[in-house]
């Protein structure tokens, strides 16, 4: 596994991380065991990097996470995302503000610590990005001593660019893939600029960029590919990246044809996010053990410099046209 440099935080992260959506919900079911055994595969792999929410599972996946914490001797990053929970409570849908000390107490309780690494806020609306009260509660919180570091979770390009304004804030996730290229014509360059960490999500558009779905492929009723294609539960730039599900298939079909001899096309889709050095950490997620050794066996592949021209041309040809101005 290789290592990046995380911000000016002088933490070394594995360049493939793990997303834990999966091991909370919204992907089928995920049996406890084997949440935790592949867990345990990503710990062998040299992954150090864990990225959950406290609304997995509602808190579920945090607390897959504290596990692992206790088991290993190793120095491991974990990062919870906070914002946006409202089961078991009586808080409204949507980003809140004013209650995020008691996220991040309950998520210090579920993960089983007593300082977060990194705190993400749970993708807020642009207009808490124009409050300085926004950051300036993670700023008490921060001297509390009960979250070290904290970065924002973003939908669109326009948000990210507002969090980059404030000194504190140390990371960006987003979706950035094959199929979401936008970020590369202006935001990678401002986040190295400012020694801001990228963390990558979505890196292969909800399975999309797996290459073994196609129009036959049913998913599990509690599955978000089967209930968000319309964006009706959340974001739907989070279900296959927001590109339409025909034209997408189009594009792998493609991709497929591009393939060097020893990668499968999930691997070429993460290689292609890391070929861009901007980038600090991939957070592909994984339902199995099996998954997270072949997301993370990416690392030591070579790199696709000869490809990355015909993979633009691909994106141009059946993507751009329809995600290119969205999210921005």
């Amino acid at each position: 596994m290789k290592f990046r440099d995380f911000s000016d935080l002088k933490w070394k992260v594995s360049e493939i991380g793990l997303g834990c959506w999966q091991i909370g919900w919204c992907w089928g079911e995920v049996l406890d065991k084997e949440a935790r055994h592949l867990l345990n595969e990503a710990l062998d792999q040299g992954v150090n990097f864990f990225d959950t929410s406290d609304t997995y599972g509602d808190g579920r996946s945090e607390k897959f996470l504290s596990e692992i914490i206790k088991s290993t001797k190793e120095k491991i990053y974990v990062t919870t995302k906070l914002g946006r929970r409202i089961r078991g409570t009586t808080y409204k849908k949507g980003y809140k503000h004013i209650p995020m000390e008691e996220f991040v107490d309950r998520s210090l309780k579920n993960l089983g610590i007593e300082r977060i690494d990194l705190v993400q806020l749970h993708c807020p609306p642009i207009e808490f990005y124009k409050k300085p009260e926004t950051f300036e509660l993670m700023d008490d919180i921060v001297k509390k001593g009960k979250v070290a570091n904290y970065g924002v979770s973003v939908y669109n390009l326009s948000e990210a660019f507002e969090a980059m304004k404030y000194k504190n804030v140390k990371s960006i996730q987003l979706v950035f893939n094959l199929f979401r290229q936008k970020p590369i014509e202006k935001f990678l360059t401002e986040a190295k600029k400012k020694n801001i960490a990228v963390i990558a999500r979505g890196p292969l558009a909800s399975g999309l960029l797996g290459g073994e779905i196609n129009n036959n492929t049913i998913f599990p009723e509690n599955d978000h590919r089967n209930y968000n294609k319309d964006g009706s539960a959340f974001d739907i730039g989070d279900t296959f990246s927001g590109v339409n599900f025909e034209k997408g298939l189009q594009a792998v079909e493609e991709l497929k044809k591009i393939l060097p001899q020893n990668f499968k096309l999930s691997q070429l889709a993460l290689k292609w996010i890391l070929m861009h050095e901007e980038v600090t950490v991939v957070i592909p997620g994984a339902i199995n053990s099996f998954q997270v050794k072949e997301n993370s066996a990416v690392s030591r592949k070579d790199d696709i410099k000869e490809l990355m021209p015909k993979i633009k041309s691909i994106y141009d040809k059946y993507i751009k046209d329809d995600v290119h101005h969205r999210w921005s």
